[in-house]
């Protein structure tokens, strides 16, 4: 395969993984909410516990991503496998 098909193919993986990591993270903060700190939460605090747990849950899913891609780029050699997504384009000289 060419660089610009693996860049592509590790793109949408990467977003699938992301998009599964934020879900299982939703789910595992609605659980434990559900399950110990339900009765803790008073009911007009109730209506904010879902937005806490959203943004909680986009939190854990960017901090896995993070630690899954540095272990990622340590282990392959990113310029032999993947191609730029932004190229440079043409360098502006300056008199």
């Amino acid at each position: 395969m060419s660089k610009k098909t693996n860049t592509i193919l590790f793109i949408l993986g990467a977003t699938v993984f992301n998009v599964i990591i934020c879900i299982a993270g939703f789910l595992i903060l609605f659980f434990l909410y559900a399950r110990f700190l339900y009765q803790f939460i008073p009911e007009g605090g109730q209506s904010w516990v879902f937005t806490v747990i959203f943004i909680g849950a986009i939190a854990i899913s960017i901090l896995v991503y993070r630690v899954v891609l540095k272990a990622l780029i340590k282990k392959i050699d990113v310029e032999k496998y993947f191609d730029p997504i932004f190229s440079r384009g043409k360098s502006v000289k300056k008199n």
